[in-house]
């Protein structure tokens, strides 16, 4: 596969997983996902940043991202199923579910929301979206570690951005 391709090809599966982690963050809201509630443990389900104005608008604007990508890439979209436009539907869900999980665990691990998590923060919204995606299209072994690297560097760099920008209070 030429370079070229395999960029486009990223490009169609990544970006409807990159929208709804990024909107996510900027839509949060006042009213969280666990309703302030506490775990067994007596730690937060997930914390203040899981809110339901941010999964609703990350879900929503993740899967804007599909139609846009299929209106500019179709011939890359349709290589990825006939169905991409639901595929782009349900890796958004799937990297709201995948942020949320990770952020059960860092809560029962008694890690600080905000506190970064090597590996877990860059790529739990990957891989939730690949898990839900994957009813419909699974990426190769060498595109999902091609995924999990570009997502590394890129989640570095737009967090730095988003830091600089004064869109996040922490660079990571």
């Amino acid at each position: 596969m030429a370079v070229t391709e395999l960029l486009l090809k990223l490009i169609v599966l990544l970006a409807p997983m990159y929208v709804a982690n990024s909107t996510a963050m900027l839509f949060g809201g006042k009213y969280r996902l666990d309703f302030g509630k506490k775990f067994f443990d007596g730690r937060p389900v997930f914390g203040p940043g899981k809110t339901f104005s941010g999964a609703f608008a990350g879900i929503i604007l993740g899967s804007a991202a599909t139609i846009i990508v299929y209106y500019f890439l179709t011939e890359h979209a349709l290589s990825i199923s006939q169905n991409y436009m639901f595929f782009g539907f349900l890796v958004s869900i799937g990297s709201i579910a995948g942020d949320t999980v990770a952020s059960f665990f860092k809560r029962r691990s008694n890690i600080s929301p905000g506190t970064p998590v090597l590996f877990l923060d860059q790529l739990d919204f990957v891989i939730g979206g690949l898990i839900f995606g994957s009813l419909i299209f699974v990426p190769t072994f060498y595109e999902t570690i091609i995924i999990a690297v570009a997502t590394l560097i890129i989640h570095k760099l737009s967090n730095f951005i988003a830091f600089k920008a004064k869109l996040k209070k922490v660079p990571w």
